[in-house]
């Protein structure tokens, strides 16, 4: 009896274990299904008919927008590209792929769940029209990634992203069409946690336009030709911007406003070919270290208004070289050239520890030099620079290495190596 029921008992457990199994094995198919979508066929019905966890692979041309609403969906081209539809099939703000969960349309804020674990890569996308709309959408997700995508020859802006959260955006390949559309990656409102890594963004307005998000980092891009400028940074604390190369941007490389804008850190650099290399206003705490910042108007600018105060940022071992273009009013509000870093009513500054030389202006300019610390000779500006101290800097070759018009209080210039200065004793 004792032996029949131990050989029942090992059954059941044998049984049992089967079962486990059996459905383990099941529902790890079911993660694991993927499909293929081949020339002219739906890309929406493939995703409508798709299981959270599923692949869905694409391969040819499509002339489709698809819509993404369900958790979990790997949407992937194979040689694959998608076309403007004969008429729009999703949403109305939505060109070729949006990723939505419940969001207000309007103003990217959450409004329920949001639509989780989606990626988009590996697709080409080309022809829209639509000068107001953007390709790939991603509004109310979190954990998306957008990877190895080209958007190229159309007439509307590349990516926007909102209420979103731990997006990463990285090696796709953003270029402007016939006509200079907006913006090349927007992240507006209520963004967290987005990295945007290793892309090439070219002939847009904006490159980068990161307005009102948090925790942003922006890594190793490639940004050129942009009409305004490479990057846009505007009340988005805690942005990191590192190791990116902006070049020949129609008015600056990175401009940062906002008091929101608070932390912001633009590390390693290199920014060349702008009217002004970066441009900082109404802004404040950060740091702008090891970057180089070469062959614009002026390198480094930070101008303060009455009602718009600039201060509190550490300058610290950036290379402000050759910057000898000569801007013109015609062009830009004010005739400018041969500016390293200004400090225009500028207050609490640290400029430390810097590689100053070559700014000389090649045009007509209100002041020039290294360094500048002055009230704002280009706006009849009336803030005061205050507290600014300007320590342990290497000079060679400006006009002239340190130029300060004795305005305002505080304002501290030690230990550094440098030939000429306005007024004289500011040189050690």
């Amino acid at each position: 009896m004792r032996q029949t029921l131990l050989s029942l008992s090992t059954m059941a457990l044998t049984l049992v274990v089967a079962s486990v199994l059996a459905l383990a094995m099941g529902v790890g198919s079911a993660a694991a299904d993927s499909s293929v979508v081949g020339p002219g066929e739906s890309i929406q019905k493939a995703v409508y008919a798709a299981d959270p966890g599923d692949t869905i692979v694409v391969r040819g041309v499509h002339k489709e927008d698809v819509v993404i609403r369900k958790n979990g969906i790997k949407l992937r081209g194979d040689d694959a590209a998608i076309e403007p539809p004969a008429k729009a099939e999703g949403d109305l703000f939505c060109s070729a792929i949006c990723v939505i969960g419940d969001a207000n349309l309007e103003t990217g804020e959450l409004t329920g769940p949001r639509v989780r674990d989606v990626s988009v890569s590996g697709f080409t996308i080309r022809g829209f029209k639509d000068k107001y709309a953007f390709l790939i959408d991603v509004l109310g997700a979190r954990n998306t990634t957008v990877v190895g995508n080209r958007i190229t020859g159309n007439f509307a802006s590349g990516m926007a992203f909102g209420g979103s959260v731990n997006t990463t955006i990285a090696n796709n390949h953003v270029i402007g069409g016939p006509e200079i559309a907006e913006k090349g990656i927007l992240l507006g409102g209520f963004n967290s946690h987005t990295k945007i890594v290793n892309n090439v963004v070219r002939s847009y307005n904006f490159g980068f336009d990161v307005n009102g998000s948090t925790n942003t980092t922006v890594v190793g891009n490639d940004l050129s030709g942009h009409s305004f400028a490479a990057i846009l940074l505007k009340d988005s604390p805690g942005t990191k911007i590192v190791s990116n190369d902006m070049s020949r941007s129609g008015v600056v490389g990175t401009v940062v406003l906002g008091q929101k804008a608070a932390n912001a850190k633009l590390v390693g650099n290199d920014i060349s070919g702008a009217p002004f290399g970066i441009y900082v206003t109404d802004a404040h705490g950060g740091s702008f270290a090891g970057n180089t910042i070469h062959d614009n108007c002026a390198g480094m600018f930070f101008e303060a208004f009455p009602s718009e105060p600039v201060g509190e940022f550490e300058v610290k071992a950036n290379t402000v070289e050759n910057n000898t273009r000569s801007c013109r009013a015609a062009q830009l509000d004010r005739n400018f050239s041969g500016i390293g870093i200004a400090l225009l009513g500028a207050r609490g500054m640290e400029v430390t520890g810097n590689q100053i030389s070559g700014n000389v202006p090649s045009g007509p300019t209100a002041v020039s030099g290294g360094v500048v610390v002055a009230t704002d000779p280009f706006s009849f500006g009336t803030t005061k620079p205050r507290n600014n101290s300007v320590t342990g800097n290497t000079f060679g070759r400006n006009k002239p290495d340190i130029y300060w018009d004795k305005s305002g209080s505080g304002n501290s210039f030690v230990g550094n190596n440098c030939n000429k200065s306005v007024p004289t004793s500011l040189c050690n």
